[in-house]
């Protein structure tokens, strides 16, 4: 008898630790909604490209598979852009070892004027040059700053168009979130 209340007791423990984790690990979902994000539809996958980086590294979005990306559109003359560009760098350099990238797609301007603003702020993350205007074009940027966020196993998440708290603790949270996902999920396409 004292065995089968032990056994009982440990399944009720277990049933219990698992509702409480679940209950209080927070969804995706629930973790754009502070920041204001606009959620993709499942299954949505962002469109490839293929870019220069201001040290002239090439840089794909599919070559980046297995890490979050955080894709931030900006230009230097752009006031909303320049409070953000310090901050999602204070993220890249904490977060990359744990597999974040955040790249930068320059919106149409010369590669002196992205090197000295990158020297200015003292910029380390990647840098894309888009002089044409191409990847811009490809995911539908309208205004700037303009931030997509991808997961791990390559879906698209979550845009915002303008501003946000990247440096807060719901912009912290939601990271440390799509980097605890594992890389390729069940079911979901290399």
């Amino acid at each position: 008898m004292n065995g089968t209340r032990i056994v009982l007791a440990a399944g009720t423990l277990a049933v219990a630790l698992c509702a409480y984790a679940t209950a209080e690990a927070p969804t995706i979902a629930s973790l754009l909604k502070p920041l204001k994000l606009t959620a993709y539809r499942p299954g949505t996958v962002p469109p490839d490209f293929t870019g220069q980086t201001l040290d002239a590294r090439a840089v794909s979005m599919s070559g980046l598979r297995g890490r979050v990306v955080l894709v931030n559109f900006w230009a230097s003359w752009c006031a909303e852009c320049r409070p953000e560009m310090p901050v999602l760098d204070r993220l890249y350099r904490e977060l990359a070892p744990k597999g974040l990238v955040v790249l930068g797609i320059n919106a149409r301007e010369d590669t002196q004027a992205v090197k000295r603003y990158a020297s200015e702020l003292n910029l380390r993350f990647p840098l894309v040059l888009d002089p044409a205007g191409a990847i811009n074009q490809l995911y539908g940027v309208v205004g700037i700053p303009a931030t997509f966020l991808v997961a791990r196993d390559g879906r698209a998440v979550a845009f915002a168009i303008g501003p946000r708290d990247w440096g807060g603790a719901d912009a912290r949270a939601l990271l440390e979130a799509l980097l605890a996902e594992p890389s390729v999920r069940e079911g979901w396409p290399l």
